[in-house]
């Protein structure tokens, strides 16, 4: 008596329709993925290069002299060397509402790449925290 074994399973040709090989295909996926990742990183650097402005960066130091219709702002600006700046700062109340706002230009010295501000921000309630919001190239 002999013993016949089947390495792989027989099927009638045409019944079953078409049957893979075994491998997997990864091409077009690591295509389609290389392809998605230099996108993104296109775009990434699309945005940043249009609304990332690393030349000019603000952090505020502090505000004083709060009243029920101002508070005074200061902050610091970096630019480059003797350029000028817009900013806008903005005064909040204790719940987070917004009470002030206001845009300011400031001017560095000339070759400084510093600017030390104090400016004044109209409210209409008293305010508790004072921010810059943003700081861009003067126009």
């Amino acid at each position: 008596m002999s013993e016949t074994r089947a390495t792989t399973p027989v099927f009638p040709p045409g019944r079953y329709g078409w049957r893979r090989d075994g491998r997997r295909r990864l091409f077009v996926p690591i295509v389609l993925a290389l392809v998605f990742a230099v996108g993104v990183s296109f775009l990434a650097t699309r945005l940043y290069s249009r609304y990332g402005s690393p030349d000019y960066d603000s952090q505020i130091v502090g505000w004083s002299d709060v009243t029920d219709s101002q508070m005074k702002i200061e902050f610091t600006v970096r630019v480059p060397a003797g350029a000028s700046a817009t900013c806008g700062l903005r005064a909040r109340s204790y719940d987070g509402a917004e009470v002030g706002r206001a845009t300011v230009t400031v001017k560095a010295q000339a070759g400084a790449t510093t600017i030390e501000a104090t400016e004044p921000v109209p409210t209409t309630a008293k305010a508790a925290i004072g921010e810059v919001v943003r700081c861009a190239a003067a126009s």
